[in-house]
């Protein structure tokens, strides 16, 4: 039954930017559910594609009733099933552990930007399912060794208030800098975690991008992404704290693409854009005063490889276009 309340401008921006995660997620993990030799790891994403092909009808029926064009978004055409594994077994679970971060953080954004029920219903009950897929992959890669958790602390016995100017200082000309506290160590330590992930992820799909700009791009993301886990990784270092590090997620020696381009570039992208989201708020919760110029400079990085994809997202008529506002000067003008 059609609701009576039209949806805004946020709410349709909203929902199409979640049909084209969605959908891209789904295909990507329909070729790892074929490739998978883990039953538990094959629930897992089964269960996801389950949940979430239920969101994609909802958003469709949602553009429908109003009136509005259903986005393209990904389809089987994006996904080649026969290809070899890109990837080893542990891949598919640390990728979509890592996807579930992103989708809790925009369920909620995106929550936030609802007025009507049945929407904010919608983004409720997507967070709780992603919530679910997080912890049933942070469980299965425990079991399996795999995740390694951050590092263990001291527990404090009694609360203190800093009384020096020095706490906040991380630049030095003489001296030592404070050791990172427990905030600190989060963000940076997770930080990580993703760009290891995100590594593997580029590394692959340069290896089996058909386009050559789009193969150079990739691998420029590799380099940085490496390099963002080797910088962050000397900071922990100078406080006597081990990086995050896993032997799994690998890539392997195939060059048969799995993925269209399209999808490649869309999903290196999105993470690109949730990276500059993470490294934002490690800069506002960040009390030492290197640690913000360190990740700002970083961000400044990931944003350029972001912009470089959208702009060849662009040039090769990958980049689907958002619902656009009315252009009310160029009403006018057509009046004369």
């Amino acid at each position: 039954m059609k609701n009576s309340i039209p949806i805004t401008s946020s709410e349709l921006g909203v929902l199409w930017t979640t049909y084209q995660r969605k959908t891209m997620m789904i295909n990507m993990m329909e070729y790892f559910i074929e490739k998978s030799e883990d039953r538990a790891a094959k629930k897992i994403m089964i269960n996801y594609c389950k949940e979430n092909n239920k969101f994609v009808v909802e958003i469709e029926d949602i553009f429908k009733d109003e009136g509005a064009i259903v986005p393209s978004g990904f389809n089987e055409k994006d996904v080649h099933k026969d290809a070899k594994p890109l990837f080893d077994n542990m891949f598919a679970i640390l990728f979509l552990r890592l996807m579930m971060k992103l989708s809790s953080g925009l369920n909620a954004l995106h929550l936030d930007m609802t007025y009507r029920k049945d929407i904010r219903d919608f983004f409720k009950r997507s967070s709780t399912s992603s919530q679910e897929i997080f912890d049933a992959c942070t469980e299965y890669l425990l079991e399996k060794g795999v995740l390694a958790r951050s590092p263990y602390v001291t527990m404090p016995k009694e609360g203190e208030f800093v009384g020096e100017k020095n706490f906040m200082k991380g630049i030095k000309l003489f001296g030592d800098k404070r050791p990172l506290n427990t905030v600190e160590v989060a963000h940076i330590y997770q930080s990580i975690e993703g760009h290891i992930i995100e590594t593997h992820l580029l590394t692959g799909f340069a290896q089996v991008a058909k386009e050559n700009d789009v193969r150079d791009h990739f691998m420029k993301g590799k380099e940085l992404t490496k390099k963002i886990v080797s910088d962050l990784g000397s900071l922990l270092q100078q406080s006597d704290i081990q990086s995050p590090s896993t032997w799994a997620g690998r890539p392997t020696d195939s060059t048969e693409p799995p993925f269209s381009d399209k999808l490649m570039m869309y999903c290196s992208t999105t993470l690109a854009g949730f990276q500059l989201t993470s490294n934002a708020l490690g800069i506002a919760l960040s009390l030492r005063s290197d640690l913000p110029l360190k990740l700002t400079l970083l961000s400044q990085d990931v944003y350029q490889f972001a912009n470089k994809g959208g702009q060849l997202m662009v040039k090769h008529h990958w980049m689907e276009e958002p619902p656009q506002m009315e252009d009310r000067n160029h009403l006018i003008k057509s009046k004369k």
